[in-house]
């Protein structure tokens, strides 16, 4: 017979600050990396395609939005780190 393990008995692993602070940095990258692509994309679009006027202006929107939610994010994280 086999024995299952019971999953209360399996303690959660509890980060380091520093871990704690990689990952996040690794996460935040991503939004940034998102958002200067998309207003890259939305630039473009005014830029080079004429017909495209509307979708290019979304798109750099959606992009600025990111942005912003980037930047929101991390006075939270640095306000919640602080204290």
């Amino acid at each position: 017979m086999v024995k299952k393990k019971n999953s209360k008995s399996i303690a959660k692993k509890q980060l380091t600050r520093t871990e704690e602070f990689e990952l996040m940095k690794l996460v935040m990258d991503k939004f940034l990396l998102l958002g200067v692509f998309m207003m890259g994309v939305g630039f473009y679009m005014l830029v080079a395609t004429s017909y495209a006027l509307e979708t290019g202006f979304a798109v750099l929107g959606s992009g600025a939005i990111v942005m912003l939610l980037f930047s929101y994010i991390m006075v939270k994280e640095y306000q919640f780190l602080s204290h």
